[in-house]
C-alpha cells in the first residue's frame, strides 16, 4: 500500500474513498513482492498493480465489492494445473492479497499515507489473519517507537505489534509477523503484515565526468537519492548534472567521511585518478554500505589494489570492491556504461548472477528477505 502512497495521499486530500489491495504473501515465481498494491476509487479509477497483469481484473472486482459492502477480504491467487487459463498466476506463483476499504479522513491511513508520501520513515502494520473483526485493522509506527493504533483498544497487542513493526522499520523491511491475540509470540494466533516506508537509499557518484551524468539518470530511475561529488568546481555544476539531487564540491574522501551512509548506500567511484581514488576507497571499503564500485581498466584495478594494500586495507576489505565496475554488456557510450553499472548494482542488491535468463535453471524471482536490502 505504501508503494503507491503519493497517489493515495492525493486521493485522501481530495476526499475520495477507495479500496486498496495489497500483496501480503508470495510463493513461487510471483511477479510482484509483498507490499505491492492496487487501488480503486469510487469512480473506478485504478492505480498500482499486484501481479503485472495476471489477476488484475479479479482484484479490481474485489476492490469494487469492498467499496460497496465496506468489508475487508483476503484472497489467494495461484496457478491451476487443471485450468491454466483460469484466474490465476500462470507463471507458477501464488499470492495472497488483502483488500481493505478506506474512507477519506480515516485517521490511521491519512497520517500514514501523508508521512510516506513525504518520504518519512513509517511502518503500517495490519492484521491479515486472525479474528474477523480485526482483519485489515492495524497501527502506524514511527522510528522512535511511538504509534497510532486502530486495534480497538487492546493495549498488550498494540505494544507487541508496535515493537515488532518497529523492528522491521529499523531495517527497512516489509514482511509478516506472527502474534497471539494477547500480544505474546504464538505462531498461528494472529498475523500482522508490516509495510515499511523509508527514505530513498543514497547513490553517491564520485567524479563529475560524462559517464557520471548518465549514471545519475540511471540512479534516479532506480529510485536512489543521487549525490555527485567532485573536488573540481568547474566540473561539479548544476548545468552538467541537472538530474542530481545534490552536487557537492569537496575532496571525495573528506565528504564521505562526514556524510551519512547506511547499509543501502551505493558508492560509485568514477574519478579514475589515484589521488582521489585511493583515499576515497580506503574510507569506502571500511563502511557498512551495499555496494562499492570503481571505474578503470584491469591494469588500473591491479595498481589500485596494490596502493590500497600499502595504505593498510585487508584482503577481506579489498574483496568488497567491484572493479572494473559494471557488467560485461559490450557497451562503450556513457549511457551504455551507466546501464552496465546499474545492472550490476541491481544484481548485487538482489542476489542475481548477471547471466542471461535464457538457458539458466536458476529461479527468476528470489527470496528477497535473504538478500542485501536495497530499494523496495
Amino acid at each position: 500500500m505504501l508503494d503507491i502512497a503519493q497517489e493515495l495521499d492525493r486521493w485522501m486530500r481530495d476526499g475520495r474513498d477507495f479500496a486498496v489491495a495489497t500483496v501480503v504473501t508470495v510463493g513461487g515465481s510471483a511477479p510482484r513482492p509483498p507490499g505491492a498494491a492496487l487501488a480503486v476509487d469510487t469512480d473506478g479509477t485504478v492505480i498500482g498493480s499486484v501481479s503485472g497483469g495476471c489477476v488484475e481484473g479479479a482484484v479490481y472486482d474485489l476492490c469494487v465489492q469492498a467499496l460497496q459492502d465496506g468489508e475487508p477480504v483476503r484472497e489467494r491467487f495461484g496457478y491451476s494445473d487443471e485450468d491454466a487459463f483460469a484466474v490465476g498466476l500462470t507463471c507458477g506463483g501464488v499470492i495472497d492479497v488483502l483488500v481493505t476499504p478506506v474512507h477519506a479522513g480515516d485517521p490511521l491511513f491519512t497520517v500514514g499515507l501523508a508521512a510516506a508520501a513525504r518520504g518519512e520513515a513509517v511502518a503500517l502494520a495490519r492484521v491479515v489473519r486472525g479474528p474477523a473483526e480485526l482483519l485489515g485493522r492495524g497501527l502506524l509506527v514511527r522510528p522512535d517507537g511511538s504509534y497510532q493504533s486502530g486495534l480497538d483498544g487492546r493495549p498488550e497487542l498494540e505494544r507487541t505489534a508496535a515493537a515488532q513493526a518497529r523492528a522491521l522499520l529499523d531495517v527497512g523491511r516489509t514482511g509478516s509477523v506472527e502474534l497471539s491475540e494477547d500480544g505474546s509470540h504464538c505462531p498461528g494466533g494472529l498475523t500482522l503484515f508490516v509495510e515499511s516506508s523509508v527514505p530513498a537509499p543514497r547513490m553517491i557518484v564520485f567524479g563529475a565526468v560524462d559517464f557520471a551524468a548518465a549514471l545519475v539518470r540511471a540512479g534516479k530511475f532506480l529510485g536512489y537519492r543521487v549525490t555527485v561529488c567532485d573536488a573540481r568546481p568547474v566540473f561539479a555544476t548544476r548545468s552538467r548534472f541537472p538530474d542530481a539531487d545534490e552536487i557537492v564540491v569537496d575532496w571525495p574522501h573528506r565528504y564521505l567521511r562526514h556524510t551519512a551512509t547506511d547499509e543501502r548506500t551505493v558508492l560509485c567511484v568514477l574519478t579514475h585518478d589515484a589521488k582521489f581514488d585511493i583515499p576515497l576507497l580506503a574510507e569506502a571499503l571500511r563502511l557498512h554500505v551495499a555496494f562499492v564500485g570503481a571505474m578503470g581498466s584491469r591494469r588500473t584495478h591491479e595498481d589500485r589494489n596494490r596502493r590500497l594494500r600499502e595504505v593498510g586495507l585487508s584482503e577481506r576489505e579489498l574483496a568488497r570492491l567491484r572493479s572494473p565496475i559494471g557488467l560485461d554488456l559490450g557497451g562503450r557510450t556513457p549511457e551504455e556504461t551507466a546501464l552496465s553499472i546499474a545492472a550490476e548494482i541491481v544484481a548485487v542488491r538482489n542476489g542475481g548472477s548477471g547471466v542471461p535468463l535464457t538457458g539458466s535453471a536458476a529461479p527468476i524471482h528470489r527470496d528477497r528477505d535473504k538478500l542485501v536490502l536495497g530499494v523496495s
